[in-house]
């Protein structure tokens, strides 16, 4: 069974490769049809009889030509169809007996509907049974009531609507062909868009995690050389808080490498994302980096959702990562974490000297970084120069509902907890 249904489809395949040998077989077939059918004659009141007499050469001649015109119906249907009907009129009106050449017609007339559009099919279907069930009723000796005559209007409407009706289902699968193939392409589509914004998340976290660490590292390194002779107690504490940031950038760095872990690996990091719960140690860090900063938070309401924590933490920590390295000597940070309505709006200044925030300028991604982060959430950020001096990063972020009353147990050291 399995070496058979292999020959039936390499046969089908090669039929499919060459459509003028797969016409070629039709017309023969066809013209078998029509010299067997040619055969078969009426006598009144006796019904029809088998092997008579032979057709006459006109009705050979008229069958032989009409099946030779099938080989090009895919190539011009409509040229194939007029000769047909042509030479089935003139054996209608001619022959005697008549030959079954209406056979090429019925096939030319198949191939039309199925070719062509449902209009073209209408018409051309209606004009075709019209001129052909008109000459069979008008001539012949038989009366124009008989089965005959009948036949040939049948014969040709079946042909039409059977076309039709191939050409609907072809249809109708390239449809689902073609829905199923745009859906694979959008299926991957969405698999590289979903690739895409995974990796830039976690770019955005390595570049947030070593921005900052790195630059109090650079910092504390810095004062550490600088007193190292003359002072080395304080240069003693200096490499303590590298110590200090180096340890946190690699247990940072170790958590948001973690993320590309197999879910359930039992090395994966179960600590939670840093948020406003922990900004004030961030902001100690800074501190002891020789930046100073006040922090004020205005609201003690419950904490905000996961990623709009994260979000706002993140902010906080890059922006007082650009004014250590960019505001100058001498320069001051406030930090303000304020909860209006559904929002939330984070507030980084300074008063430095230095164009601190225009990391961007220089080819890093810190501001670019805080942007994305809060348009993905459907916030907005403003970053610029303040007015007499310093430097200014804006959030607003969107907070959802969150049912929890301010004087719940455990409110202390979330968002909104005053420093």
């Amino acid at each position: 069974m399995t070496t058979l249904g292999t020959g039936v489809l390499r046969v089908r395949h090669w039929l499919r490769e060459h459509p003028l040998a797969l016409d070629a077989a039709l017309a023969l077939a066809v013209l078998v049809t029509m010299v067997i059918g040619s055969f078969v004659h009426s006598r009144p009141g006796e019904g029809p009889s088998f092997g008579i007499g032979p057709p006459a050469v006109s009705g050979v001649l008229l069958m032989v030509a009409g099946a030779v015109a099938l080989i090009w119906r895919r190539r011009n249907p409509m040229a194939v169809l007029a000769v047909t009907a042509g030479l089935t009129v003139v054996e209608l009106v001619g022959s005697d007996p008549p030959a079954p050449v209406v056979m090429s017609t019925v096939t030319a007339l198949y191939t039309v509907a199925a070719r062509t559009d449902r209009p073209t099919t209408w018409r051309v279907g209606l004009l075709t049974m019209a001129v052909l069930t008109a000459a069979a009723m008008l001539c012949g000796p038989a009366p124009w009531y008989s089965q005959e005559k009948f036949a040939v209007f049948a014969w040709t409407g079946m042909a039409g609507a059977a076309g039709d009706a191939v050409r609907s289902r072809r249809a109708f699968v390239d449809a689902i062909r073609e829905r199923a193939e745009r859906a694979e392409r959008t299926r991957d589509e969405e698999a590289r868009r979903r690739v895409a914004e995974e990796r830039l998340r976690i770019a955005r976290e390595l570049h947030d995690v070593v921005a900052h660490h790195i630059a109090l590292v650079n910092v504390q390194a810095g004062v550490a050389a600088h007193v190292m002779d003359k002072r080395p107690d304080q240069a003693k504490e200096a490499l303590a808080h590298v110590r200090e940031a180096s340890r946190s950038a690699l247990d940072e760095l170790r958590a948001t490498v973690g993320l590309l872990r197999q879910s359930g690996d039992p090395t994966a990091p179960t600590e939670p994302a840093p948020g406003l719960a922990v900004l004030d140690e961030l902001v100690d860090t800074v501190r002891r980096a020789g930046l100073p900063v006040e922090l004020a938070c205005t609201d003690r309401r419950p904490p905000l959702p996961a990623a709009v924590d994260l979000a706002a933490y993140r902010v906080i920590q890059e922006a007082l990562t650009n004014v250590r390295k960019h505001a100058g000597p001498g320069a001051k940070a406030e930090v303000s974490v304020v909860r209006v309505g559904r929002t939330a709006e984070i507030t980084v200044i300074d008063n430095g000297s230095g164009g601190g925030g225009h990391d961007d300028a220089g080819g890093g991604h810190g501001l670019l970084g805080m942007r994305e982060r809060v348009t993905a959430l459907g916030g907005t950020l403003t970053a610029g120069a303040r007015y007499g001096g310093g430097f200014r990063v804006h959030a607003i972020l969107p907070v959802e509902a969150r049912a929890a009353e301010s004087g719940e147990p455990g409110a202390a050291g979330r968002t909104g907890e005053k420093a």
